[in-house]
């Protein structure tokens, strides 16, 4: 059900999602949608109490979610241009040559390619690459939490979305954006984290209930 509180000149929607559970807690999803997730019976007063106590960090958080939204400008991958790895920004730097590579040094990402047309796709893979090794480091200790509950994520995959940082399936796969690789560490791991927590097959459900995801 949607609901909404004004903070300021600010509205704040949210979705309550009651279940069987003891505390209240806010997730922002990489869409900036709020949604609460509430005890059962747990009155809306108590729940608008809790959201306007925590509107500023609610505001933030999805000023973030907006700032590394998937849908960028399109980048025109020429040299002098900024590009985003892991929450700090890199300059591209283009040089032709006849072993093509990719690698960052200093604040700068340089990109040796044998055509100027090769840059746009040397340097998506090389995203992509990055973003294999550094999800599945990340997500190997939310993994191992959960299989302290006896519900273990199949495992990781990387996959483009155009709206969406990361979900996961009925069958337990986590996939996330490569996208997600040009944000801060800390943000790879909580949206890996809420990822996981989406698992919506009945054989999951229950125990994801008790699972303390941080």
């Amino acid at each position: 059900m949607g609901e909404h509180i004004l903070f300021g000149s600010k509205q704040i929607d949210f979705v309550v999602v009651y279940s069987d559970r003891k505390s209240l807690g806010i997730t922002i999803t990489p869409e900036m949608q709020v949604i609460v997730k509430a005890p059962l019976e747990t009155p809306l007063h108590k729940i608008k109490e809790k959201i306007k106590k925590r509107a500023g960090w609610i505001i933030k958080q999805q000023h973030f979610f907006l700032s590394f939204y998937p849908k960028t400008p399109e980048r025109k991958y020429v040299g002098g241009e900024t590009h985003l790895y892991l929450g700090r920004q890199y300059r591209l730097e283009v040089c032709i040559g006849k072993t093509e590579q990719v690698k960052y040094k200093g604040r700068f990402i340089e990109v040796i390619a044998a055509d100027k047309k090769n840059v746009k796709t040397l340097l998506l893979k090389w995203y992509r690459d990055k973003a294999k090794m550094k999800f599945t480091e990340l997500a190997e200790p939310i993994i191992k939490r959960f299989k302290k509950y006896n519900v273990e994520p199949i495992g990781l995959f990387i996959q483009d979305m155009p709206t969406r940082w990361g979900s996961c399936t009925a069958k337990g796969k986590i996939i996330l954006n490569p996208e997600l690789i040009k944000a801060p560490k800390p943000y790879i791991f909580s949206i890996a984290a809420n990822s996981s927590s989406l698992i919506s097959s009945k054989y999951f459900f229950r125990r994801l209930g008790n699972v303390p995801l941080f």
